[in-house]
């Protein structure tokens, strides 16, 4: 249960744990059969900066100690622009969640992002690998729909999902 689990906009002080976080969950993804999304920099230390001055970077916070990390960044999102093998339910404002991970310590961590980035934004939107099925499957479960195929700034293929 994660009730009792704080979300706050995230400090350059946090950073240390946010590479803790993001190499656990790099480990999960290996192990779970998605081993190419996420490559051992990834995200860098300066990527991690920029998010967090750009005031889009969260943490969670579950007596006291962080354990998950979430980008929600509001506004149109270039790699979002020409979807393939689909189409986006429509085109109002939305928000995208990017680079959500958990140090595993604490359950349901996906759905209380959501609920707090709903409380923000009502259209969202989200991607992931094609071999990451754990989140996929989140994706679906939390009420996500399918929209298609979109590439991230690298070319990569991700499958893109919209709520609302």
């Amino acid at each position: 249960m994660t009730d009792h689990i704080s979300i706050r906009p995230t400090s350059l002080e946090d950073i240390p744990r946010l590479r803790e976080i993001f190499a656990a969950a790099r480990r999960f993804m290996v192990a779970t059969g998605n081993p190419h999304q996420w490559a051992e920099s990834y995200p860098s230390r300066e990527q991690l900066t920029s998010d967090i001055q750009s005031g889009d970077s969260y943490v969670c916070i579950d007596h006291g100690k962080i354990v998950a990390t979430f980008l929600l960044r509001g506004g149109n999102d270039p790699t979002y622009d020409v979807i393939e093998q689909g189409a986006w339910p429509h085109h109002r404002p939305y928000a995208t969640i990017h680079r959500i991970a958990s140090s595993g310590e604490v359950k349901g961590i996906f759905q209380t992002v959501l609920n707090f980035s709903l409380q923000r934004y009502a259209t969202l939107r989200i991607d992931t690998h094609r071999d990451n099925r754990v989140m996929q499957h989140l994706i679906l479960k939390a009420g996500f729909v399918y929209c298609g195929i979109i590439y991230c700034w690298n070319g990569e293929e991700r499958l893109a999902y919209q709520y609302h």
